[in-house]
Formats: C-alpha cells, sequence, structure tokens
C-alpha cells in the first residue's frame, strides 16, 4: 500500500479530467470545432492571443452555456468524492456516504420551501435555500449525536443522522402537499443535474468548495494516522476528536455546496473513492487528492450520457449515477461480506 501520492496516476487521473471536460465542451446540439474551442480557452489566458475563428453566437454557447456546465460538473463530481472519502475515514466504513448525515434531507426542505413560497424565485434562492439547509441538517445531527452519548461516538452519530434525515424527509413530503402543482419542479431538482449551470451559482459556492478541500487535503495524513486507532493517535499527540469534527465539517462543507448547485446526485461518493482505493491504495493522502480529480471526470463523464442517452431529451445526472452506483454499491457489499466472513 503507498503512502504518498505518485506522479503516474495523478497524471492519468487529470488526463482523464482534462479529456472529459474537452468532450463536455465539443458535445451538443450546436457543433463546435475542435481547435475553435482550444484556441478560445488560450486566448482567455492573460497576455495571450488567438485567433479561434469562432462567430458570436459559437462563442456565446462556449463561454454561456457549455464551460459553466463543464466546470459545474466537476466541482459538484469531486466535492461528493471528496466528501465521500472524508466521511469513509472518519467512521471507518467504505459504505459511508456524504449525505449520512441529513445534509440531502435539510437541501431538500430548503429547495422545496423556495419553489413552494416563492414562485418568483430569481434563480438563486433555491442554490442558497438548499446550502443552508444542507449545513442545517447536518449541524442538527451532530448536536443530536453528541446530547444522545460519547460511548459510541460514530455509531451515535450515523443514528441521529438517520433519524435527522426521516425527521426532515418527512417535514418535506409534509410541503410538498402544500402546492402538489409544483411537484414536478420540486422532483426536477432532487433527481439532480447542471443543466442550469450559470457562472453566479460557480461564484456562490467556489470560495466554500476551496475551504473545504484545503482542509480535506491536509488532512490527509492525519486520516492515515486515525486509521491504525485512537489509542495509537493519542500517543503520538493526536486528538481524534478534533480531527473527526474538523473533517466532519469540511466533508459537510463540501457536500453541501455539491448540492446547492445540483440537487441530489448519489453514488458518486461511494463509487469514486472505493475505485481509488482499488487501484492506487488505501492511504488518504492518495484517495482524497484522485478521488476529488476522479468525481469531477466521472460526473463529467455522466452528465455527458445524461446529454447524449436520450438527445434532444435529457436525463437526470442522478438517475444516470444510480444507474452506475447502484450494482457496484452491491459489488462492494459483496466484498465487505466476503472479507468479514474469511
Amino acid at each position: 500500500m503507498s503512502a504518498r501520492l505518485r506522479a503516474r496516476p495523478l497524471l492519468i487521473t487529470a488526463g482523464l479530467l482534462v479529456a472529459t471536460l474537452l468532450a463536455g465542451l465539443l458535445v451538443g446540439a450546436a457543433d463546435l470545432p475542435f481547435t475553435g474551442v482550444v484556441k478560445a480557452l488560450v486566448d482567455r489566458i492573460p497576455f495571450v492571443h488567438l485567433d479561434s475563428g469562432l462567430g458570436p453566437v459559437e462563442r456565446n454557447v462556449l463561454f454561456e452555456l457549455r464551460l459553466p456546465r463543464v466546470l459545474l460538473a466537476a466541482l459538484v463530481g469531486g466535492m461528493l468524492a471528496m466528501a465521500g472519502a472524508g466521511y469513509q475515514g472518519v467512521f471507518r466504513n467504505p459504505l459511508a456516504d456524504p449525505y449520512l448525515l441529513g445534509a440531502a434531507a435539510g437541501a431538500g426542505v430548503g429547495a422545496t420551501l423556495v419553489i413552494v413560497l416563492i414562485p418568483g424565485d430569481p434563480g438563486f434562492g433555491v442554490p442558497l435555500a438548499a446550502f443552508v439547509g444542507a449545513l442545517s441538517g447536518v449541524f442538527l445531527a451532530y448536536v443530536l449525536g453528541s446530547t444522545a452519548g460519547r460511548m459510541n461516538g460514530a455509531a451515535t452519530l450515523v443514528l441521529a443522522g438517520v433519524a435527522v434525515s426521516s425527521f426532515l424527509a418527512a417535514m418535506q413530503t409534509f410541503i410538498q402537499q402544500i402546492k402538489a402543482q409544483e411537484l414536478q419542479r420540486i422532483y426536477s431538482w432532487i433527481l439532480g443535474g447542471v443543466g442550469t449551470a450559470d457562472w453566479q451559482q460557480i461564484w456562490m459556492v467556489g470560495p466554500y468548495a476551496l475551504a473545504s478541500t484545503l482542509v480535506l487535503l491536509a488532512h490527509g495524513r492525519l486520516l492515515d494516522v486515525l486509521s491504525v486507532g485512537d489509542e495509537e493517535a493519542a500517543s503520538l499527540g493526536l486528538s481524534a476528536s478534533r480531527v473527526r469534527l474538523t473533517v466532519l465539517i469540511a466533508a459537510s462543507l463540501a457536500t453541501a455546496c455539491a448540492v446547492a448547485v445540483s440537487g441530489l446526485i448519489g453514488f458518486v461518493g461511494i463509487v469514486v473513492p472505493h475505485v481509488v482505493r482499488r487501484l492506487a491504495g488505501g492511504s488518504y493522502r492518495v484517495v482524497l487528492p484522485l478521488s476529488l480529480l476522479g468525481g469531477a471526470a466521472f460526473l463529467e463523464l455522466a452528465d455527458l450520457v445524461a446529454r447524449t442517452a436520450v438527445a434532444p431529451g435529457e436525463l437526470p445526472l442522478g438517475v444516470v449515477t444510480a444507474f452506475v452506483g447502484g450494482p457496484f454499491f452491491v459489488l462492494v457489499l459483496r466484498a465487505s461480506r466476503k472479507q468479514v466472513e474469511t
């Protein structure tokens, strides 16, 4: 098991991400030339001037429609995968999910409230409410888990997350019944997607995504220490509870960023970290950065499938990831069971 991030897997993952980003920029109803797209992107670099040959309409399609979409898909995929790796490190469970502590349910309540109560929402209300709701759900789960008992902190926190998620899901269902005519918009958001991506959404969650990314990457070595046990960590002068709390906050913030701008997209936080562990080793100094890049590439690829599978229509992104993640989750569960039996 390698404890260092080697250049080869990093370059392979980064190359895969670049390839999927370019594919996302090229695929669509409007045909854009490859060389023209590349030149137009390079032309945006300071002190570099290239004639891309793209017309005004083509440039508008590239920079106002496709580029925000591919960047948002990369941000959402990277945040969910890295948050999943962080949760799995804290709970020492490869099946831990970014939505474990009530982030999804809280975001659902926040988005539903705006859709139902503010019909003329200008566009930023739903992401903002989902962001606040996701953080609120995690906060409630943590408070409940902290006050319920300290004998088994991780297990108590998970149970608190389940309780909070159930309560918030019931609240969301109740709110939906107030205005049943808005169910289509609500379920469209719940199924997830980045089809309405714009620069405002990226700038809104970008700073929080950057902060959570830096914190999680900085805690890779500490999560490796925690994986050998709390007593060993304490003997090295490491506060296990402080590290877990910091990682939980950062992973929850990353999850909230993703949910706020994309809705609920499942399985990314399970599939990507597990594949990374299989291919590059189990050290979190490796898993966290490769999950960030791999999650971005995975969701870019899923978005390409969502755009093209039923063209000119579009599949919800959460449906595409569920088609991949559902069978994958079963395989991971069977593998974990065999390990326990042996």
